[in-house]
């Protein structure tokens, strides 16, 4: 039901997703005083004609503010002749309905809460409050020095209820307003949040939008994990720029849905290296078991991808991962264009263990296989010289130790008594 409204919503005055806030609010209020104005002259239709025409022309040319600027995007143009139009039916509404002695000029108010909402610049606000302000006086001194030219109330009881369904008309308008406001306000606040949260981690979102500022943390022991495409410029070479953002983009996606589901928080690409890493912004025990997870998951994708490929006659990517456990500094630096990023050593050497490593091969360090081997089948390398780091101990990591999967593959409930072993720990 509430996607239904939301849709219906959608459909009459714009979609979250690709309308302004301040299109919205325009489409939604021309058209509300477009139905306010229809409504309204239903009352006048036998005892005063001049008040009837008034709100059937106004409100035929409220509804063409709604149709221009909900179709037509001219929202921004026609800011001014809406606000004009409203202060001129109110003030002729106002004559002709006995002045402030009626309740017409109650509508004062909503009309400024609606200038004001709409005004998106510091000029169109001083112009709004001048807009209404000048209308307002006006009818005011002219009753003051020109009683005459108001029009009365025929008796007391008419006037009591002509300024009692104003009084309420205009407390019911004026809320519509400001809950029309209130809702897209909330709407483009969690279309921000939303935003927010896919640069930051929730915590850290958190923290910047409180304090304004996040200030990074040291972590002893975090595992990162980096993937590279083997061969990617000889194939990127011979795809079409979209074609290549496509393929880049499928994987990427693939890349993120897998990290989310084993606790990794994505840092960043880099060109068509990805970076993800486990322990962070949330401390834990498990986060290298969580890496190679990840990254067995990662390799199978790869691997589907690469027999698709292959049936299609199409060229294909191989990927060299490598990951690596140590202590980071995390966090948020600058003042603009935030990311979450990690610093350290262990970051540099998490780089060297995918470099260093073999196309569809998980490579570790022997930091992390001292994490991972009670759950791992690895294989030791050696010492393997690594571009600025000497000589590091390297493992490969082919599957989940047999005696901890029930088919070759999947883990075993004796691999979750290990693995909640290391969580009830932390």
């Amino acid at each position: 039901m509430q996607e239904r409204l939301n849709r219906l919503l959608a459909q009459l005055f714009g979609d979250p997703r690709t309308f302004l806030l301040e299109h919205r609010l325009f489409n939604t209020i021309s058209l509300l005083n477009a139905i306010a104005n229809f409504g309204g002259s239903l009352q006048y239709l036998t005892k005063q004609p001049f008040l009837f025409y008034l709100h059937i022309v106004t409100g035929i040319l409220f509804l063409l503010c709604y149709l221009f600027a909900r179709f037509r995007g001219s929202y921004r143009r026609l800011y001014y002749p809406f606000v004009f139009l409203i202060m001129a039916f109110l003030y002729a509404n106002t004559l002709d309905n006995a002045g402030s002695m009626g309740g017409a000029h109650y509508f004062f108010i909503p009309a400024l809460v609606i200038a004001v909402t709409l005004a998106v610049q510091g000029h169109s606000t001083i112009a709004a409050f001048l807009i209404c302000l000048i209308p307002t006086l006006a009818m005011f001194v002219l009753e003051y020095l020109k009683p005459t030219m108001m029009t009365a109330h025929a008796s007391p009881n008419e006037r009591l209820l002509d300024v009692a369904s104003n009084f309420i008309f205009a407390q019911f308008f004026t809320g519509i307003v400001v809950l029309v406001l209130a809702r897209n306000l909330n709407q483009e606040r969690k279309k921000s949040d939303r935003l927010l949260l896919n640069v930051l981690p929730e915590s850290i979102a958190e923290e910047l939008k409180r304090t304004d500022r996040v200030v990074p943390l040291h972590y002893d022991s975090v595992s990162v994990v980096f993937t590279d495409f083997v061969g990617f410029t000889n194939i990127a070479e011979k795809m079409t720029a979209e074609e290549l953002i496509a393929e880049l983009d499928s994987c990427f996606r693939s890349f993120d849905d897998i990290a989310r589901r084993h606790q990794l928080e994505k840092i960043k690409t880099i060109g068509d290296s990805y970076m993800a890493a486990g322990g962070i912004p949330t401390a834990n025990k498990t986060n290298a078991v969580d890496c190679v997870l990840a990254a067995f998951e990662i390799a199978r994708f790869m691997a589907e991808l690469k027999i698709k490929k292959e049936s299609e006659n199409k060229p294909f990517w191989q990927l060299r991962l490598g990951i690596h456990s140590g202590a980071v500094v995390a966090g948020v630096i600058g003042d603009e264009k935030f990311a979450y990023d990690v610093w350290g050593d262990t970051v540099n050497t998490a780089s060297r263990m995918e470099s260093s490593g073999v196309a569809d091969q998980i490579n570790v360090s022997g930091a992390t296989y001292e994490l991972v081997k009670d759950f791992f089948l690895c294989e030791h390398r050696g010492k393997v010289k690594a571009k600025n780091k000497g000589e590091i101990d390297m493992y490969f990591v082919h599957a989940i130790l047999p005696h901890l999967t029930h088919d070759g593959r999947a883990p075993h409930e004796k691999f979750y008594e290990l693995y909640n072993r290391l969580t009830s720990d932390q």
